[in-house]
């Protein structure tokens, strides 16, 4: 279970569309989530990285570990 507090404005908007369309808000806000959930956990992945380099390849080196014959 989940429970969100949003601003007016985008709850009023959510509950429009919700209304015109005959869907629930619950159904729109679970497909936000769904839709943006890979996005925003490689941003967070990227900062992380950023943050706490780890071992790094040159393409070369990346190339040699691949078969790039398949």
């Amino acid at each position: 279970m989940l429970a969100i507090r949003l601003p007016e404005d985008i709850e009023r908007r959510l509950t429009e569309l919700a209304s015109k369309t005959g869907r629930t808000k619950t159904f729109y806000a679970r497909e936000a989530i769904l839709d943006h959930l890979d996005e925003i956990e490689d941003k967070y992945l990227a900062l992380s990285r950023l943050e706490n380099p780890g071992k790094r390849w040159s393409l070369e080196e990346l190339e040699q570990g691949i078969d790039l014959e398949r």
